[in-house]
């Protein structure tokens, strides 16, 4: 195996990046948000590329950062400047984000969970909110997401008593799709991400920008902005292609563009 904190793969239509850290649960050095940032935004580059598979190797997905590295000097500027990022570049990249959760997903790690834009859990895996252990609040968006999807009171209990959220709670909250016994993870999330490379990429595309902006906008914006992107849908080969189908009561083949 190799030795770089994460790995990129990429298979036809379907890229993986896998976290290489197991005996440190997957926890993010410096040098690995570096890298894991560079990775994505070559996903991003690559046109071919429709689902991107997170994954991680071992019995943990990510414990958080890793704390044997130290602090930064300015906590701040580390968050906004490389944990931030990843994050972003997750929620924004223009591909289906497929998480599979193999095990604990902490700090970070449950963060990225959370920017995923489907997720997969192995049964006995769960999300800690371990940050009030040291006298921190989650980051990385987690706030923001988890009072959405739990409410405030339940989302406040797990951050500051640093509660474990069962892979069954997580599905029930909204946080994962399914959850799925851990033998079976992998293929579960493979034949998943298979399945969603053969849907139109544009379609996939401008709904998941539809829906992240929803969030914020108020319904007649949200109206307006669902128009413009309509627009290029309706433009693109990938609608061509699925009229044509419809017509022939054939199953499309999308072009992606």
């Amino acid at each position: 195996m190799s030795e770089a904190p994460s790995l990129l793969s990429i298979d036809g239509h379907i890229a993986t990046l896998t976290l290489n850290r197991p005996k440190s649960f997957n926890s993010l050095t410096f040098d690995m948000r570096v890298l894991m940032l560079e990775q994505i935004r070559q996903v991003e580059l690559d046109k071919t590329v429709r689902v991107l598979i997170l994954n991680a190797n071992g019995k943990g997905f990510c414990a958080g950062a890793d704390l044997m590295e130290g602090m930064a000097e300015s906590t701040e500027d580390s968050v906004l400047e490389t944990f931030g990022p990843i994050i972003t570049a997750l929620r924004k990249l223009d591909k289906v984000v497929l998480t599979a959760v193999n095990g604990v997903a902490a700090g970070i790690g449950a963060a990225m969970v959370t920017a995923a834009d489907l997720a997969v859990i192995a049964e006995g895996a769960y999300m800690q909110m371990a940050f009030s252990k040291i006298a921190l609040l989650p980051d990385g968006g987690l706030t923001w997401d988890l009072v959405r999807s739990m409410g405030y009171k339940r989302a406040y209990r797990a951050m500051i008593e640093a509660t474990n959220i069962s892979a069954q709670e997580l599905k029930e909250y909204g946080i994962v799709n399914e959850v799925v016994p851990a033998e079976e993870l992998q293929q579960y999330v493979r034949d998943w991400a298979e399945r969603i490379a053969q849907l139109s990429p544009i379609a996939n595309k401008v709904t998941k920008r539809a829906m992240r902006m929803s969030r914020d906008l108020t319904l007649e914006h949200a109206v307006i902005y669902e128009a413009s992107q309509q627009e290029r849908a309706a433009k693109s080969a990938d609608h061509q292609a699925g009229v044509e189908a419809f017509k022939a009561k054939t199953k499309p083949v999308f072009p992606g563009k």
